[in-house]
């Protein structure tokens, strides 16, 4: 194991504050990061404990670079203990301190983004970048870090508004997939990577356009090829009927995982929420590359994400402790009967 490099990630982490979150001087600037529990530590792999490691070294380096070039800010460095779950709420002091800052880095594990700690920050005002799953070489050059923003900013909001307009959407894939859902009433979301205005969150890297689909209506299958993660050593298909996952197929570790958390055979709020859809998203970052990354995997041009769990959070009505992507390679999207991606090639006017 190798820690982050401070030299190497210095600019891209500059670029950061002054691009994406428009730091300014006399600003307060909190970076928070997530510690492994002792409980964590049995359960989780080598490769998993490495990387979470490499995570937290990674945000304190990032708040030293914060206060030798930003002298006149205030800069805190907060860890927590990992809540083991993306969605789940990292503890009130973690939200209060949020709420408290101006620009909020969240370099963590388990992400923060469809908590109510971060939608609390985003309220109060503060600019918030949450990098779940972050690594170092995401800040070097080529990276997808290191994008053109303004043209990132331009072509996700082209799909946003396109999302916006469709009643509609289909979703295939040549592994299988075949899901269909409404999104009549639903408005598509920017996450541009452009934090710098009160309340603006997003992902770090960004590029996606986003939309949570109508309750009730997804129906067909979703089919999540091999190889996405060393968790996935084949294919794994999400059943799809009435807008719920009614049953999950193959996936190995992950799949067994995700059935532990679904439990299909119970009807406890806490378990059937975690079923549902929550959202559509696609890719509009061209320097994202990593497969094995849903954070920038997620953001790859002519790439689509479906979500699961908790919605609340970008327009839709389900609140719940998960919220978990998944990436699908070279999809069709279909919006009212029109194709926008084909084979993973955008075939519509880009921004």
């Amino acid at each position: 194991m190798s820690w982050p490099n401070k030299e190497q990630i210095r600019q891209g982490v500059l670029d950061m504050l002054h691009i994406n979150m428009g730091l300014k001087e006399g600003e307060k600037l909190l970076v928070v990061t997530d510690l492994l529990t002792p409980l964590q530590w049995h359960s989780l792999t080598d490769g998993e404990i490495i990387s979470a490691l490499e995570r937290t070294m990674l945000a304190r380096m990032v708040a030293e670079i914060a206060r030798e070039s930003y002298p006149q800010c205030q800069v805190e460095l907060h860890l927590y203990p990992a809540t083991g779950q993306s969605g789940a709420e990292p503890g009130e002091e973690v939200a209060r301190k949020m709420t408290q800052a101006d620009v909020v880095i969240a370099i963590t594990t388990y992400s923060l983004s469809h908590t109510d700690a971060r939608q609390r920050a985003s309220q109060a005002g503060a600019r918030v970048a949450s990098m779940p799953g972050f690594e170092p070489q995401m800040f070097y050059p080529g990276g997808p870090m290191a994008v053109d923003y303004q043209q990132v900013a331009r072509d996700t909001e082209a799909i946003a508004e396109l999302l916006t307009a469709a009643q509609k959407a289909v979703i295939r894939s040549r592994e299988g997939t075949e899901l269909s859902f409404s999104l009549a009433g639903r408005t598509g979301g920017v996450d541009s990577g452009l934090y710098t205005t009160p309340g603006a969150w997003g992902n770090l890297p960004a590029g996606e356009a986003y939309i949570a689909p109508v309750e009730g209506t997804a129906v067909g299958r979703v089919v999540v090829p091999k190889g996405g993660s060393e968790d996935i050593p084949e294919d794994m298909t999400f059943i799809f009927e009435g807008g719920w996952v009614r049953e999950i197929r193959g996936g190995g570790k992950e799949g067994d995982r995700l059935r532990r958390l679904m439990q299909f055979d119970s009807d406890a709020e806490e378990h059937r929420l975690r079923r549902n859809l929550a959202e559509l998203g696609i890719g509009t970052n061209p320097n994202a590359r990593s497969p094995f990354n849903v954070l920038e995997a997620e953001k790859i041009k002519g790439t689509v994400h479906i979500a699961v769990g908790d919605n609340a959070h970008m327009g839709g009505q389900i609140v719940c402790d998960l919220h978990e992507d998944f990436v699908l390679p070279q999809p069709d999207l279909v919006l009212d009967g029109r194709l926008v991606i084909e084979a993973g090639r955008w075939v519509f006017k880009e921004g």
